[in-house]
């Protein structure tokens, strides 16, 4: 389960911005591995991108094609649109009044009707990524508005989650949808500013971190500071919980909360109460936070038990089934001689499907672990996710096919338990109304088209029986 992405800007006073941006998406790398890129500007806009890790799309010849002192950057990890070279990003569009290049993090729910909307105009589209969707829409705005008016009819079109880095011919620009879903800040340097996804990377550049980039807001950002423009009046947000539970960085600073304590917190408020056992051991890397925190509350040993193999990346050849659990050991070894004969607890940040979660368990007692009592940082998930995190399907998700119970004897546990939904709003600091928990929920501040059409003809149809009842001659059912 992954984020699609991360986004980087920057406005530089002078010296070329290519080189801090490269530092920014290394910073960014965990938020996506399939593609990288960067975009400058000097006289023109310049791009380079490619399939791969940062460090494998550049090189010192490519970054010294990035000429100019602003720029944007990205890293993928698909969502919409397959994994390919046409769909790396920034997205380039050329048109009337100049270049535009946009780096996307978040899905939009309606650019299937946007890009069926816009093709029936004559647009050409070379890839099948919902950023392209967004590029060509906001030159159609361009060709009517100035630029802080397109980019605004931009935003009132879109539906969905987004944070956005513009470059638009020499002006960077950031944007954070209405309802603050996807992450996005603000920070300075000696001689510039700077848009990320995440604050860890303007730490890494030795920046300053200034804010939060506010739901619905527009940033224009220049050397000696930045514009704000407020969009959206909607009075809720909705953050994605994901963010603090796994996606974001443990140093980063999202809305004012420091990742590591809202995951040491849920570690804490998971020991509450909890069982006997002897050592503490996380799933590294996502689990770490959450078991120092269980093991402090808990006064019990926090352990490595588990290794992790950080030179094994997410696109390692997989071997026939017959060799999954070779798979499994690849990235995660066993200290056995921490583990044998102990009472395990071991801590991680979620269940998806299940199967990788009961490949461990079985390392664990292979290696001789007397119990397993498995901890889990999020409560179950029982609905995909459809506003930027690749996440399965309601018959792939093991919390939505079974109780928890049912979940223990498939991974094979001794006991299992996850964080309340009370107690993951209060490690958060946030008020239940300001988060998105769909994927915990089934309920989601954004209506699919599909569900929407749905509802439409569910209404209809109730309508019909309703007027048949009253003795009322029904009218057709309409496709909404």
């Amino acid at each position: 389960m992954k984020d699609k992405c991360g986004v980087f800007g920057i406005a530089l006073d002078s010296k070329d911005a290519a080189l801090p941006i490269y530092y920014g998406l290394y910073a960014l790398q965990h938020r996506g591995q399939e593609s990288a890129g960067i975009a400058t500007h000097d006289s023109a806009i310049h791009i380079e991108r490619g399939m791969g890790l940062v460090h494998e799309v550049f090189d010192e010849h490519r970054l010294g094609h990035l000429k100019g002192p602003r720029g944007i950057g990205h890293v993928r990890y698909s969502t919409t649109g397959r994994s390919r070279v046409e769909n790396c990003q920034p997205a380039l569009v050329n048109y009337r009044g100049g270049t535009i290049a946009i780096a996307h993090n978040g899905d939009i729910v309606n650019s299937s009707e946007i890009r069926q909307a816009l093709e029936a105009e004559g647009r050409i589209f070379v890839s099948d990524s919902d950023t392209e969707v967004i590029a060509h829409l906001l030159v159609k705005e361009l060709m009517r508005y100035d630029t802080i008016t397109a980019v605004q009819e931009l935003m009132n079109k879109l539906r969905g989650s987004y944070s956005l880095t513009l470059l638009i011919n020499d002006t960077v620009i950031g944007i954070r949808d209405p309802f603050g879903i996807k992450p996005l800040c603000i920070g300075r340097f000696d001689d510039g500013y700077v848009l990320s996804s995440e604050s860890a990377a303007i730490d890494t550049l030795g920046g300053e971190l200034l804010r939060d980039v506010r739901p619905g807001e527009i940033i224009v950002l220049h050397p000696d500071g930045f514009v704000s423009q407020k969009v959206s009046k909607t009075a809720v947000t909705a953050h994605c919980m994901f963010e603090y539970v796994y996606f974001a960085r443990p140093d980063s600073i999202l809305d004012g909360a420091l990742i590591y304590e809202v995951r040491r917190k849920i570690g804490q408020t998971l020991a509450e109460g909890d069982v006997e056992a002897d050592i503490i051991i996380p799933v590294p890397d996502s689990g770490i936070a959450f078991a120092i925190g269980y093991a402090e509350k808990s006064k019990l040993p926090y352990t490595e038990g588990l290794i992790k193999n950080r030179y094994v990346g997410r696109t390692f050849i997989m071997p026939g089934q017959d060799l999954r659990e070779t798979a499994v050991r690849l990235k995660l070894n066993v200290i056995k001689k921490h583990i044998e004969g102990k009472r395990v607890v071991m801590i991680d940040d979620s269940i998806v499907r299940g199967t990788t979660s009961r490949k461990i368990v079985d390392m664990l007692r292979a290696a001789g672990a007397e119990e397993v009592h498995m901890r889990i940082g999020t409560p179950p998930i029982v609905s995909p996710c459809y506003l930027g995190i690749d996440m399965p399907t309601y018959g792939e998700l093991i919390a939505a096919r079974k109780s928890v119970d049912g979940v223990k004897l498939m991974i094979g546990v001794d006991s299992l338990k996850y964080i309340s939904l009370a107690g993951l709003i209060d490690s958060i600091g946030l008020p239940r109304e300001k988060l998105c928990l769909g994927c915990l929920t089934g309920m989601y501040p954004i209506e699919r088209p599909l569900e929407r059409a749905m509802q439409l003809k569910l209404d209809a149809f109730a309508n019909t029986v309703k007027k048949k009842v009253d003795g009322v001659p029904a009218s057709p059912l309409q496709s909404p």
